[in-house]
Order: C-alpha cells, then sequence, then structure tokens
C-alpha cells in the first residue's frame, strides 16, 4: 500500500472523515503527494496553498492506497506521466530535493475507508511562489497586500505606482480633469487610487456606470468593491446588469469576498446569467460563502451545461 497526503483547507476535514475527497468529476481528480521522511518536502505545497483566498489553516488528510492504483505523476504545468502509484512514490523518492513542484493526481475519488488520518499542519513549510523563489529578487507588482511581508517589501522597494492614496479633494480634480477631457485611460487611473481607499464618493462616482467605455465601468467595479460606504451595494447591482459580459465577469470577480447580504443575492444572480463566463467567475464567491443556500447554487452549477463551469466548481470545491 502506498501513503499520500492531500492538503486542503481545515474547514473541510469534518465532511473528508465523513464521506472522503471528492474529485473533479475524472477530468483532474485528487491532488496528492507521497508521505515521505522529510516533513518539509512531503508537505511542500503548504505555504503555496495557503496563499489561496478562502478559509485559513490547513490540514493533512493522510490516504492508502494500493499499489497497482492507476495515478498520473509530474511536475506542475508540465505533461503527467501515467503511473501505478507504487511507481509514483519511488519516482518522487528518488529525485530527492528535486522533487519540489512535483505532484501526483489520483483520477477518481478517494473513498472514506481510503483515508487514514486527518491533522493540523504548520504552513511554515514550504516554498511560495514557485519551487526554488526562496533568494530570489521578488516582483514588487505582483505582491499581494494583506499577505505577510506585503507592507515591508513595498517599503524597501517601493513601486512607482504604489503608496497611500492621494487626497480626497485630489482625487476629485483628477477626475473632473479626466471626464473634461475623456481621458478614459486617466479615468482608470484615478478609479484604481479609489480603489485603495476603504470609503468614497459613491455618489459622485455612481454616473461612470453609464460610461460608455466598458473598461471604465469595469475599473469602477474593481475600485468599490471593497468600500463600507451606504449604497455601494446598489451600485455593483446596477453593473451586474451592465450588457457586455466582461463587465458582469468583473463584477463577479471583485465581488467574490465582500461580506453583505445584498452581495451573497448578487453572486446568485450572477450565477444564472447567461454567459458561461460570469456563471464560472461567481464560484468562487459561492463557495466562499459556506452557506446552505450557496451549496444549492453551486448544487446546480456542477451540472452547468457548460464544462469550464462544471470545472471550476470541481476544482474550488475540492481543494
Amino acid at each position: 500500500m502506498a501513503t499520500f497526503v492531500h492538503l486542503t483547507p481545515a474547514a473541510h476535514a469534518e465532511r473528508i472523515r465523513r464521506s472522503g475527497i471528492k474529485a473533479n468529476s475524472g477530468r483532474t481528480g485528487v491532488f496528492l503527494f507521497p508521505v515521505l521522511p522529510s516533513y518539509t518536502l512531503t508537505h511542500q505545497w503548504l505555504r503555496e496553498l495557503a496563499r489561496r483566498p478562502g478559509p485559513r489553516g490547513m490540514a493533512a488528510v493522510h490516504v492508502r492506497l494500493p499499489d497497482g492504483e492507476p495515478v498520473t505523476v509530474g511536475r506542475y504545468g508540465r505533461v503527467h506521466e501515467a503511473v501505478t502509484a507504487a511507481d509514483a512514490v519511488r519516482r518522487i523518492r528518488e529525485l530527492g530535493d528535486g522533487a519540489l513542484g512535483w505532484e501526483v493526481i489520483l483520477p477518481r475519488a478517494v473513498a472514506r475507508s481510503e483515508v487514514r488520518q486527518v491533522r493540523a499542519v504548520r504552513q511554515v513549510s514550504g516554498w511560495r511562489y514557485f519551487p526554488g523563489a526562496h533568494g530570489t529578487t521578488p516582483c514588487v507588482c505582483c505582491v499581494v497586500r494583506g499577505e505577510y511581508g506585503s507592507r515591508r517589501l513595498r517599503e524597501r522597494r517601493p513601486d512607482p505606482q504604489d503608496g497611500p492614496a492621494p487626497a480626497s479633494r485630489v482625487l476629485l480634480d483628477r477626475l473632473e480633469r479626466a471626464e473634461a477631457r475623456a481621458d478614459t485611460a486617466a479615468l482608470c487611473d484615478t478609479l484604481r487610487w479609489y480603489g485603495l481607499r476603504r470609503r468614497g464618493p459613491v455618489a459622485r462616482l455612481a454616473p461612470l456606470a453609464g460610461h460608455p467605455d466598458a473598461g471604465v465601468r469595469q475599473a469602477l467595479a474593481r475600485a468599490v468593491a471593497g468600500w463600507s460606504t451606504p449604497g455601494t451595494d446598489g451600485l455593483l447591482r446596477e453593473l451586474a446588469g451592465d450588457a457586455p459580459a466582461d463587465v458582469r465577469q468583473t463584477v463577479a470577480e471583485v465581488v467574490a469576498y465582500r461580506r453583505t447580504e445584498a452581495t451573497a443575492a448578487l453572486l446568485t444572480a450572477l450565477a444564472h446569467d447567461p454567459a458561461p463566463a460570469v456563471r464560472e467567475a461567481s464560484v468562487e464567491g459561492l463557495v466562499a460563502r459556506e452557506t446552505p443556500e450557496a451549496d444549492a447554487v453551486l448544487a446546480l452549477l456542477a451540472h452547468d451545461p457548460d464544462g469550464s463551469v462544471r470545472e471550476a466548481v470541481d476544482l474550488l470545491t475540492t481543494q
């Protein structure tokens, strides 16, 4: 028997103890890695998986498979090779530290009887961004705000587009000048700065929901999605009814982690949008809510006519 570990948010631990690990309808499967003598190598994916938005805390699920179980093995982002479970363990064990970034995929669900142990893990292990990233100069423009060390990195290596947002009166002046010149690039840049503020002048920005340029309307959705200002939900609802699917898709993406009742209803509506890209974009927000209402909508999307929507549901509900 070959022993593997599957890393998942701790919030899913009880469900896995009861019913095992779901698969992605056979298109991808369940991601695994052999249990090796090295704790760090075995749990190398911890820090990278912990960077994803969603429930905090990770758990390790130990899985026992027959030696002859068909699996695929390879480095992520590259073509995998079909082998048996025992061959996958042997191949990765022989790589030593060269196994960083490798993975094993089981093309089926893991049964409850195959789950041997579910335990908490230390998230200090592993790599972030890509194997071997430690010691390389990070890309400041790709640093996610709120991540550990992100503020210190921006202070040490400031980006020309980084820093605190200008004062409100400065942004209002930029907004008026950009509108007077019909300068869409300047409008989008000003809206980007508005997105760094917790509250803003919703009434002043609301007319931009009718701007003829779809890029401006998308920038508006990104700017206000994090605001707590009254009226923000109504503005996002208006943008969610925009004619171009690209704008509706942007709304579905930016409200994924917005915690208001109005947003929950908005995501449900977007999950029934006629455009597959919009329905796919709504999946992450529905998964993050973890409510019976959201689960009911996800159950419908799991049988969506579009394959990309079904794949998004499978991927985000099995990690």
